[in-house]
């Protein structure tokens, strides 16, 4: 009996982030109200999908004889059972054998950088990954919650503070944590898991607490003439102190930070976005005030108000961290985004890109990629180097991450 490898997803783990679908290069890969699926008849195990996803659910797999439909696979709630009959023995091994040819592919795509694979820092410490699910969540309690943005900014961004007491929830900088919503959707099902960056370091927003902190901002937009208020944010946003909160994670393997001190950080990033940046300059001041690596920031807003962390961020001596704040909105001043002060400083970035010591991490709304890219780009062209090339190289070695939204 000829048995087939078939790709799933953990429906019980996946947040429904999307990641997987706009990663997928042959549309394998598709959802409906329910799950995220794989269709068996497009996937050709490429494995561009597995890397990018933030809780690991992309990275299932089951030998089958006849393959799940997608059909079968949008009304799942969980897993089905790995095979039990007689060829499960052969089955296992056939497995083994076809997780060893993906991981031999896996490692030599990645160092030829013709795919998307995404490597961690050799540095970075070893995260740990879905300690707590859906159905097994952490219970956090609220310990703090602070408005960041001026109280007359139309952007609502929050600083929380979730404590863990006596249980353990151990996270790095660069990860995520997910929080489920109370309540259920339209259909009755239970709110889907909602995920956060971390804006804490690894020993807690307070040194050596049992605590972290997130950075979220209040969605509220107009559609169709109405005022849609985003549940997750807004649940989050009006959190009270002593609330108790659900919480799943953590996520993330790739984008962490690099333990070594000789490491430049080069930073970029909007909004919330900011969070992962919080917690690796908070790290570094904490343990390596005086590394040799360098850090530096470019964070755009409209206008100070509106950008968070703008008055701790003040305070951080320029020989800890150079900070390039850019507002787009300042009154009598033009329009100025993150890649234009990137370009405007290409005689500093441009020896810093091609060093192999440094890192570049970009977290924020997805619409600042492009901009960022081509800024890259051009610092490249001034200074007589190629970015495909530098770029291709930093990815080979784990040094270059993209976290947008």
């Amino acid at each position: 009996m000829k048995l087939l490898r078939q790709h799933l997803i953990d429906p019980e783990i996946c947040i429904r982030c999307n990641t997987c679908e706009e990663t997928c290069p042959v549309d394998a890969i598709t959802h409906d109200d329910n799950n995220y699926v794989v269709d068996a008849a497009k996937c050709d195990y490429c494995m561009d999908c597995i890397s990018p996803c933030p809780t690991g659910s992309i990275d299932n797999w089951r030998m089958v004889t006849t393959g799940y439909s997608i059909e079968e696979q949008f009304s799942w709630t969980e897993l089905p059972a790995a095979i039990d009959h007689g060829e499960a023995a052969s089955a296992e091994s056939q497995q083994q054998e076809a997780n060893e040819e993906d991981a031999s592919e896996i490692l030599k795509i990645a160092h030829s950088g013709e795919s998307g694979k995404v490597l961690p820092p050799a540095s970075a410490e070893r995260p740990y990954i879905n300690i707590y699910n859906r159905e097994k969540p952490m219970v956090a309690r609220v310990a703090g919650n602070f408005r960041l943005t001026d109280a007359d900014s139309e952007s609502d961004i929050r600083h929380i503070i979730l404590d863990f007491g006596d249980r353990t929830f151990p996270v790095l900088e660069g990860q995520s944590i997910g929080i489920i919503p109370p309540g259920t959707d339209e259909k009755g099902r239970p709110n889907l898991v909602r995920l956060y960056s971390v804006a804490s370091p690894r020993d807690g927003e307070r040194p050596g607490a049992n605590n972290l902190s997130l950075t979220v901002k209040r969605v509220v937009f107009e559609q169709d003439g109405k005022t849609v208020r985003g549940l997750g944010s807004n649940y989050v946003c009006d959190l009270k102190k002593n609330d108790e909160v659900l919480v799943t994670g953590p996520f993330g393997a790739t984008f962490l930070m690099p333990n070594s001190p000789s490491t430049n950080l080069i930073m970029i990033c909007t909004g919330t976005g900011s969070a992962p940046f919080r917690a690796m300059t908070e790290y570094r001041r904490r343990h390596l005030p005086d590394a040799e690596g360098k850090l530096l920031l470019y964070f755009g807003a409209r206008t100070p108000g509106e950008l968070p962390y703008f008055g701790p961020l003040n305070k951080l001596s320029d020989r800890f961290i150079d900070k390039q704040l850019v507002f787009s909105r300042l009154p009598d001043a033009p329009k100025e985004y993150v890649q234009d002060r990137m370009v405007s400083q290409s005689k500093k970035l441009a020896p810093l890109m091609a060093s192999e010591d440094t890192y570049i991490y970009i977290c924020g709304l997805k619409e600042m990629e492009a901009g960022v890219e081509e800024a890259f780009e051009k610092i490249c062209i001034d200074n007589g180097s190629s970015w495909s090339d530098i770029k291709l190289a930093m990815r080979q070695s784990g040094r270059y991450h993209v976290e947008t939204y």
